[in-house]
């Protein structure tokens, strides 16, 4: 099943299931007004059986006509992972991390598929990091490692857009990971159902058409079940909350020369068994300000 948030007609947030295959999706089966948000849904232990009722209903409206918000639009916590894939550790000239690397990203931080993300008019190092986010679909703390997926409601796909000078102005990455509309997250939640066994996906990042990084899922230092273990001993995590699992090798700083996102560009992370997140670039304007 795949999940969606979007704006409605009335310009209020809605949420519902995608309709048609992963890389042709059609249409969206509106959930109605039971829940607020996505994040709502899963907060509610009936929440995905009463969407799985729902599967068999007509699409209200085009999927192609409806503007997405990220999929979790206002999650409680977003856990993002640096170095976490052996390929990326070899290419910026780490050692490979005995814990993993965790900062975190705000909400504001992050916009739907199909909409811009924006490169900061104070910097020209806008970076692309294809990512897995995993969204938590149970509230935990101190969860084994063993039975970790079973708090993970499913995953979606994530550009973990870098603003590489500000990231690099000292050790903390916060300021360069949280320039309003830099992040992505979309299309959709794939749910867990679907995705038994997620290291055996590969993730593929393109750039204007050009693939740009490519790996499978079990290159992850630390996988799936390790983070939200991890994640979970430090904080407790709830429903809603996305993990995101970090970046493979490929990234532009890396490029010969460097390799940029600027604007009119055109960014894709396709994660196979979810389907392809797409966003052009959009360079801020000197009097543009982001409300």
């Amino acid at each position: 099943m795949k999940l969606t948030s979007y704006i409605g007609q009335n310009g209020s947030e809605r949420i519902g299931i995608v309709t048609g295959a992963s890389d042709a999706p059609e249409g969206i089966i509106d959930l109605g007004t039971r829940y607020a948000s996505l994040r709502d849904l899963l907060a509610d232990s009936e929440g995905l059986a009463y969407a799985k009722s729902s599967a068999g209903n007509a699409p209200s409206l085009r999927f192609a006509d409806a503007k997405l918000l990220p999929v979790i639009p206002k999650p409680d916590k977003i856990l993002c992972v640096g170095v976490n894939f052996a390929s990326h550790v070899k290419e910026t000239g780490r050692e490979m991390p005995p814990k993993p690397m965790i900062f975190m990203r705000f909400a504001e931080s992050q916009v739907g598929a199909h909409n811009p993300m924006i490169c900061p008019k104070v910097s020209e190092k806008f970076d692309y990091e294809g990512e897995l986010a995993v969204v938590i679909g149970k509230r935990c703390r101190y969860v084994p490692v063993e039975t970790a997926l079973d708090y993970v409601a499913g995953y979606s796909c994530y550009n973990d857009g870098s603003v590489r000078d500000w990231q690099r102005h000292s050790q903390q990455f916060g300021p360069g990971k949280n320039f309003p509309n830099t992040g992505a997250f979309g299309p959709w939640l794939t749910t867990t159902d679907e995705l038994p066994n997620i290291a055996d996906q590969s993730l593929k990042t393109r750039l204007n058409g050009q693939e740009v990084q490519s790996a499978t899922l079990d290159d992850l230092i630390f996988d799936v079940p390790a983070l939200v273990s991890y994640c979970s001993s430090f904080i407790t995590l709830v429903p809603g909350d996305v993990i995101i699992t970090g970046t493979t090798g490929g990234v532009g700083a890396f490029h010969t020369p460097p390799l940029w996102m600027k604007d009119g560009d055109t960014v894709e992370v396709e994660i196979s068994g979810i389907g392809t997140l797409r966003n052009t670039v959009v360079k801020e304007a000197n009097d543009f300000a982001i409300l």
